[in-house]
């Protein structure tokens, strides 16, 4: 189980719409990161890269997962070849 050092609200976060990261800032003057890839997957960490804190991140998943399209799987030489 983690120890957080804090929880933080999507909202209180900076998005860099560059890198598709959003930005919180740390005690140590550095800045916790996590990724809206990381979001979308359910991440809800994101980390200091100077030092060894993690906060928790407040978010409304299903935000981060509307619009997600997922592919049928293709059909393979085989299974052509059956039809």
């Amino acid at each position: 189980m983690a120890v957080y050092h804090d929880e933080v609200e999507i909202e209180d976060f900076e998005y860099d719409e560059d890198t598709e990261t959003y930005y919180y800032p740390c005690p140590c003057g550095d800045r916790f990161a996590v990724t809206k890839e990381d979001l979308e997957n359910g991440e809800e960490v994101a980390t200091c890269p100077s030092c060894s804190l993690i906060i928790r991140v407040i978010y409304d998943k299903e935000d981060f997962m509307s619009g997600e399209v997922i592919e049928a799987p293709k059909a393979t030489k085989l299974e052509l070849v059956k039809s």
